[in-house]
């Protein structure tokens, strides 16, 4: 099933901290370690010039051994500036502004933005997308298994293949690893909206995962239920394989509606037994 809904306030601080910050120009004054050490250029009169780094990791979005082999001591870049918690010195990335073309694209893409693309590579992990617009020869979206679609899926490419046409709601977008997070679900009402009042209701359902301690049943279209072990059956059993299999229909009743957490909690219906 789908992963519960985030926090809202945590979503919050996740978005501040990945929204594109204020770009700076600085000098680069020196190497420490795999450090870039800079200074401020760009300061006010009166103001003083900060130093500070760009950690190995916020150098460049492709790999080198040493940063010395992109910067000399005394070249002047621009940089996005950035903090890290209880910390005083200033941090600085390289890498969000190396490509301004992809920068500039990326700044267009604020959350809650509809775009469309073609979806580049299907692995287990999510979905690249080539964005509609975006700079050649990049590949500037991503999507979450879990904001791919709103149904339960083993894969992604059950939901999506290489080629397809797709079209998905901005989440975040993060100029310093150059990519924007998509959600295609966010584009479509939950489907638990119009199926909490099954609550109580007997229905059929198909088995379509089996794990130790339950087993997920398909209920309608992008509708999963959850019965577990427990309520499976009152008899001791080591693994729901020994009363149900994949594929098998069941009669359930829909014990709870939870939308916030994106969960259905089942038990089975009165007078049904699971067969094995």
């Amino acid at each position: 099933m789908s992963e519960p809904t985030a926090d809202p306030r945590y979503q919050f601080l996740l978005n501040q901290l990945m929204q594109p910050a204020v770009v700076r120009r600085v000098k680069v004054v020196g190497f420490d370690g795999p450090d870039v050490m800079v200074q401020l250029v760009d300061v006010e009169e009166g103001e003083k010039a900060e130093i500070g780094r760009i950690p190995p990791d916020e150098a460049s979005m492709f790999r080198t051994e040493h940063p010395s082999e992109l910067f000399e001591i005394g070249q002047e870049i621009d940089a996005e500036e950035i903090r890290h918690w209880g910390e005083t010195e200033l941090y600085f990335s390289a890498k969000a502004c190396e490509i301004p073309a992809l920068r500039s694209f990326l700044l267009t893409l604020e959350p809650g933005t509809i775009v469309t693309g073609t979806v580049a590579g299907v692995h287990g992990f999510g979905v690249f997308v080539h964005v509609d617009g975006e700079p050649e020869g990049l590949r500037t979206g991503f999507i979450r298994v879990p904001d791919l679609t709103w149904d339960w899926i083993s894969h992604p490419s059950e939901a999506v293949e290489v080629g397809q046409r797709i079209t998905g709601e901005v989440i975040v977008t993060e100029t310093r690893s150059g990519q924007v997070t998509l959600s295609v679900k966010a584009l479509r009402e939950n489907p638990l909206i119009r199926f909490a009042d099954h609550v109580g209701q007997v229905l059929t359902g198909t088995v379509v995962k089996i794990v130790p301690f339950g087993v997920l049943v398909r209920l309608a279209p992008e509708v999963m239920g959850f019965l577990h072990l427990s309520e499976l059956t009152a008899e001791s059993i080591e693994t729901p394989e020994q009363l149900v299999e994949e594929g098998e229909s069941i009669m359930v009743e829909v014990a709870e509606v939870d939308c916030r957490r994106q969960r259905v909690r089942l038990r089975m219906a009165r007078g049904s037994a699971a067969a094995g």
